[in-house]
């Protein structure tokens, strides 16, 4: 009997020095997913920011169709709204915040393709450089999602992997979504007026 307990404790010890090896790895890896996901939304924010002055310069030196402004607008305040708990990073989460920033991408398209019509636009300095600054703000959103969907998979992958994935089933971790390419993103994008 006593023999019995003994080697009970001894699993049961050797089972938590184990787990947590586990535990603290995927404690760092979650930190590692939450900190790259507030990098993307620093990139999300920065987009947002700028885009009033973007809509601000193109009023003042070009006199076109209102609505064009009017959806760069909407788009910013409807994306601006939505925010997510790291902790909740799940598919459908990740799905509606992408959706919101898709609407800001397709209003600036618009407004970008509208500057074609408007050489004097293009001409202006403020115009020059806040587009230079919208191009580097969605190379470095691009960036930012890249290194979340990587730290995404190694977390990913540790969670499912063995023993990992007992440790992981005992404190709750679970695997994270990452972001996927918008419907339709291998077509060329229409622009339409």
């Amino acid at each position: 009997m006593k023999k019995v307990v003994i080697g009970i404790i001894a699993v049961v010890v050797l089972l938590a020095l184990f787990s947590g090896c586990g535990y603290n790895g995927l404690v760092k890896l979650d930190e590692d997913v939450k900190t790259k996901w507030n990098n993307v939304e620093a990139q999300y924010q920065r987009r947002a920011d700028l885009i009033p002055n973007l809509v601000s310069t193109v009023k003042g030196a070009a006199k076109f169709e209102q609505s064009t402004l009017t959806a760069v607008i909407e788009a910013r305040a409807s994306a601006s709204k939505i925010t997510i708990d790291p902790d909740k990073l799940n598919s459908e989460n990740i799905e509606k915040y992408q959706a919101a920033q898709g609407q800001i991408t397709q209003a600036l398209g618009k407004l970008m393709v509208l500057t074609e019509n408007y050489p004097e636009l293009k001409a202006t300095q403020q115009f020059s450089d806040l587009s230079a600054q919208l191009e580097g703000t969605e190379n470095r959103i691009t960036v930012a999602r890249k290194d979340f969907n990587e730290s995404v998979q190694t977390f990913n992958t540790k969670v499912r992997s063995f023993p990992n994935n007992l440790t992981a089933g005992l404190f709750g971790f679970s695997a994270k979504a990452g972001f996927k390419a918008d419907a339709g993103a291998q077509n060329a994008p229409k622009v339409e007026f």
